[in-house]
């Protein structure tokens, strides 16, 4: 089994980027397909959608200014089985990412991920300082079912004021 493709344009608006793809994810080869997982609700309620998009329609994501790319590509049952070496490493790949297809902002989908990525241990939700190349760099709450801290609605906020935040 091997990762999923990227979907990615120059100049997006944003570039969100995944932890890893689940296994389910990767047998179908879409992002985020788990049934329980609540990214695509998220970007919908948030107000980046205008309608609920299944995983089987994410390159329309592309139509709307969005993509999607993981921090690493080996799909795993859960995100603890991947080691910090691959999340470094992931974390060069979407700086390289970044300066080539340039978005207007980065976010990563999973404060973890962030953090082992790029040596944040104290970094929060929301607007990062640094920069990936020329984009904002932005963390936003892993979608995941697995994820209780973030109940749906709690989870679009933080996923609104990203939105909002593009002016």
């Amino acid at each position: 089994m091997t990762g999923i493709p990227d979907i990615i344009a120059p100049g997006l608006s944003v570039l969100f980027c995944g932890i890893n793809p689940g296994l389910l994810s990767a047998q179908l080869k879409q992002h985020f397909a788990r049934p329980g997982n609540r990214f695509w609700p998220a970007l919908h309620l948030s107000g980046f959608t205008p309608r609920l998009l299944k995983p089987s329609e994410q390159f329309t994501l592309l139509d709307h200014g969005l993509g999607i790319t993981n921090m690493v590509a080996r799909p795993t049952a859960r995100a603890d089985e991947l080691s910090g070496q691959e999340f470094v490493q992931g974390a060069e790949i979407l700086t390289a990412l970044a300066v080539e297809y340039a978005p207007q902002t980065v976010a990563v989908v999973g404060i973890g991920a962030y953090r082992m990525g790029f040596g944040r241990p104290k970094a929060t939700i929301g607007a990062q300082d640094e920069r990936l190349g020329p984009s904002r760099l932005w963390v936003l709450p892993n979608p995941s079912g697995l994820n209780a801290h973030y109940q749906l609605p709690a989870l679009a906020e933080e996923f609104g004021k990203l939105r909002r935040s593009l002016g």
